[in-house]
């Protein structure tokens, strides 16, 4: 598949400004055919004007643009279609240096400086993106500025593409472009947040964090003040039994991400965890993202991570900070929430690439913890979650830890025991899924030796040596896990591609999840649906095997809960003391709600065909 498929090849740029949280209020946008050089300009009040975009948006017109969600979003507002074929050249440029450090960063700069191709200066594309930012009113030499330095981006597009057309995988790169789409809606829709209790936290948070510290430290008594005490801490630690990692200098590692790990092995250090992270967040309600229509919007990130992932900011993003800060999600009246998860996405993911029919087996069990702990001989076979908890506990440290590349001792740091009942545990799955670690292993190879490894729809890592000696060149543990959460990445995108497509209300994704919403009659077709778009996206990145899916619903007046988080939610909430509800809430009609839109021509799975399909174009 070439250019040539196409009648005409539009590059598209826009300006726009947006209030934290709001949707974007568009500015102007330009439009330039590639071959014929033919451009288009318009200010706001004429694009209001249009029905749809006014050059050629269907499969036999390419759009082309950089981080092509930002010229969406103004589709959005606008109301204008969808371009059917699209390729956002922010997404390839991350593809083509995946792994790899760019010397000028990621923008639309850095990747004409990486080309070696002529730019605008970063002064003056600083100037003319403040001058958007700060938003309407314009002079005439104001908009004939901005129009202009428009043009100069879509102009840059113009000499990109060419540059980097020789290294673009054209049918999966349509795939990728596909997903600007996607985020382009849910960044539009947001998720709903109950504004009166963040705005009654965000008053009281200095004098709820004052009382936390006596509240909590009760259970622990590792605070001196406001001061967490290291000595202490330890002390705690020494009795309950609890071993805990330690840094180079010997000294507990107290970083987050440790406490974080930790928490998970060990539940009861999970409250003192969302106390030290909450003392240490003094901006927490200030940095968090919402409009004025209530709803928590901001850049959901695509393709940040290495492994292809969305990567938004942990500030901003609703599901970004603490867990217990995501009771503030709430379903307006009339409407429900639901948060739609993919079931164990990395074990099946493995299960079925590596062609391990044992791990396969132990998938589709349902409590693949629990087979594992059958198919090595420790469990009996009628064991159950209820009669062989604690075992079935240790089995799925051991599967978590190898999903995560852990070895004998940091499993052995996670379950409490020593480092030779970790080896053993390791042993048994190594003896229990061969194929598997061979499959993993081979990964691991074929990076060091072709130098990168890619998902089954292409997105690559590249790895070589090291600017640093003391590393090595390739990260086994890193590479090792690649192919499972890159194309668990592939998989959410698609499915995330699905629904908006067909009109399911998508407010965001998150890591393996996503979380949607409907109206509270409606919200049970509204999961189906989903779960439906989550199916068929795991069966086309997996040949045909399904991953299962799990769904939460939460209909209003009741709020997200998540249980890690739900003891210091209610700890918070009660230091802060009562909140009156708003009048509003007593009343709603859920006639205003919209249902789900009716599947449009073109789904996702259809243009997949029609991308992959030799006679496309003839």
């Amino acid at each position: 598949m070439t250019l040539d498929c196409f009648q005409e090849i539009w590059a598209v740029d826009s300006e726009y400004t947006c209030a934290t949280g709001s949707r974007p209020t568009p500015i102007c946008l330009v439009a330039q055919e590639l071959r014929s050089g033919r451009q288009m300009r318009y200010w706001a009040d004429e694009l209001s004007q249009l029905p749809a975009a006014p050059f050629r948006t269907d499969k036999r017109s390419l759009f082309v643009a950089y981080a092509a969600a930002a010229e969406f979003s103004v589709f959005k507002v606008l109301g204008w279609p969808a371009p059917t074929r699209v390729l956002d050249l922010f997404f390839e440029f991350r593809a083509l240096t995946n792994g790899i450090q760019v010397p000028c960063g990621i923008s639309l700069l850095g990747a004409l400086v990486y080309h070696g191709l002529p730019s605008m200066a970063g002064v003056e594309k600083e100037s003319m993106r403040g001058l958007a930012i700060r938003g309407a009113p314009f002079t005439s030499d104001e908009r004939t500025a901005l129009l202009d330095y428009c043009a100069e981006d879509v102009e840059a597009l113009a000499r990109l593409l060419p540059a980097m057309l020789p290294k673009i995988d054209l049918p999966r790169a349509l795939l990728r472009g596909r997903y600007a789409w996607a985020v382009a809606g849910m960044e539009h829709r947001g998720t709903p947040i109950d504004v009166p209790m963040f705005e009654h936290l965000r008053d009281r948070w200095g004098h709820v964090q004052s009382q936390l510290v006596t509240e909590v430290d009760q259970r622990y008594g590792v605070f001196e003040g406001t001061v967490f005490k290291r000595d202490r801490f330890a002390r705690w630690l020494v009795a309950h039994g609890i071993p805990w990692p330690l840094i180079e200098s010997g000294q507990l590692d107290l970083s987050d991400d440790c406490f974080r790990s930790q928490a998970k092995a060990h539940p009861c250090v999970a409250e003192l965890r969302e106390l030290r992270s909450a003392l240490g967040q003094m901006t927490l309600f200030k940095d968090l993202s919402i409009g004025p229509d209530g709803r928590n919007r901001t850049s959901i990130a695509p393709f940040r991570a290495r492994t292809g992932r969305n990567q938004p900011s942990n500030a901003k993003f609703i599901f970004g900070p603490s867990r217990w800060l995501r009771s503030l999600i709430k379903p307006k009246p009339g409407m429900a929430v639901a948060y739609v998860d993919f079931s164990q996405q990395e074990f099946g993911i493995a299960a079925a690439l590596s062609g391990d029919s044992r791990m396969v087996t132990a998938y589709r069990s349902g409590d693949p913890y629990l087979e594992f702990g059958k198919q090595a001989g420790a469990i009996p076979s009628d064991g159950t979650k209820a009669t062989h908890g604690a075992q079935r506990a240790l089995f799925k440290a051991c599967v978590l830890g190898v999903q995560y590349g852990m070895g004998a001792e940091g499993l052995a740091q996670k379950i409490g025991r020593p480092v030779a009942a970790a080896r053993e545990l390791l042993a048994l799955h190594r003896t229990t899924y061969p194929r598997f670690w061979k499959w993993s292993q081979s990964a691991v190879d074929r990076a060091g030796l072709v130098g990168s490894l890619t998902t089954v729809f292409g997105w690559p890592i590249h790895v070589g040596p090291s600017a640093d000696p003391k590393r090595p060149a390739v990260n086994p543990r890193s590479v090792a896990n690649f192919p499972c959460q890159a194309n668990g990445a592939e998989m959410l995108r698609l499915a995330c591609c699905l629904m908006v497509e067909r009109g399911i209300g998508l407010c965001c994704p998150v890591h393996d999840a996503v979380l949607v919403e409907g109206p509270s009659d409606q919200i049970e077709h509204v999961v189906a649906q989903t779960k439906l778009a989550m199916s068929e996206a795991s069966q086309a990145v997996l040949s045909g095997f399904e991953i299962g899916c799990d769904a939460e619903i939460v209909r209003w007046p009741d709020r997200y809960v998540d249980q890690a988080g739900e003891d210091f939610w209610n700890t918070v909430t009660r230091l802060a003391g009562n909140l009156v509800k708003p009048a509003d809430e007593v009343r709603h009609d859920s006639r205003s709600s919209s249902a789900i839109l009716p599947n449009r021509t073109g789904l996702l799975r259809e243009s997949i065909k029609e991308i992959f399909s030799s006679n496309e174009g003839k």
